[in-house]
């Protein structure tokens, strides 16, 4: 190839990394900014979510009450900004807590291998042997229901592919040439782990979180819908929608609200976890 003919395929290149970057500001933006309403959630609220007024029961839209309000004349956009920071930030303990066990034993089975190996991935069989959701209404359902229970229910389901996926990058680069010579460097095998195995498996691991937070804020939403997870009076965008599902062709504002809530909320975090893989994918830097 001429100089002349890669000149084009440089610059193309360099367009294409920009137009990466720039979507990839564009969604931490985004993502920041609901973060902040979910942090500040209580002083953004222009009512107490939990004061009870019968007389404004049930009201549309309004200049004052901007989503309406609920049957027990609630204010449901307060409602809605809390119900958001509930599921958001119980979405996000999730996700962490299946992340680092997920990653801990994958590591652990991929490095040290033998019956620790066998069994771990055994267990992790058996949690994706049934569909996932059907095992979390089923484990929720032995806790008695409730937020955390919700939580743990989903947790024992979820940690299994990040398992998986550790242990495969694990086994992929515990053969490597460099970590024969850190082995005879003296290095122990906790240092090999943090210093090399770890570093060069957080891509995909961090790719699959952040695409997974869209689908544990559904399935969490999904537990309370059907009464397994958050309990009234807490305002969670599931539990409200439950509460509001036989009133949404006589109030459908009752229902709507927290459903465009979670839609938004999804999309987000789905975008910026699909644009994330796209920035971190090597291939895209090698694509012409």
């Amino acid at each position: 190839m001429s100089a002349n003919e890669k000149k084009p395929t440089v610059r193309r290149q360099k367009i294409r990394k920009s137009h990466r970057k720039a979507r990839l500001l564009f969604f931490l933006i985004l993502t920041a900014a609901l973060l902040l309403v979910v942090i500040f959630a209580q002083q953004i609220c222009p009512y107490d979510p939990n004061i009870q007024d019968t007389g404004i029961s049930l009201q549309p839209p309004s200049l004052e009450h901007p989503a309406g309000t609920d049957r027990f004349g609630r204010d449901m956009l307060s409602r809605i900004i809390v119900g958001l920071q509930t599921s958001i930030l119980s979405t996000l303990a999730l996700v962490a807590v299946i992340t680092v066990v997920g990653t801990a034993a994958g590591i652990l089975c991929g490095y040290y291998g033998g019956i620790l190996d066998s069994i771990v991935m055994r267990i992790s069989d058996v949690c994706l042997a049934f569909p996932g959701l059907v095992f979390a209404l089923a484990i929720a359902a032995l806790l008695g229901g409730g937020l955390s229970n919700a939580v743990i229910a989903l947790a024992v389901i979820s940690w299994p592919k990040y398992a998986r996926i550790a242990r495969s990058q694990t086994l992929a680069v515990k053969g490597m040439d460099y970590i024969s010579a850190a082995r005879l460097a003296g290095g122990s095998s906790w240092q090999i782990i943090f210093r090399h195995v770890l570093p060069n498996s957080v891509g995909p691991i961090l790719v699959t979180s952040m695409l997974d937070i869209g689908t544990m804020l559904m399935e969490l939403a999904g537990l309370s819908f059907l009464g397994l997870g958050a309990q009234p009076p807490t305002a969670e965008l599931g539990n409200m929608m439950s509460g509001g599902r036989s009133m949404l062709q006589t109030y459908p504002w009752v229902i709507l609200g927290p459903g465009i809530a979670i839609f938004i909320a999804v999309v987000i975090f789905n975008l910026l976890g699909d644009t994330i893989r796209d920035y971190l994918d090597p291939k895209n830097s090698q694509r012409k």
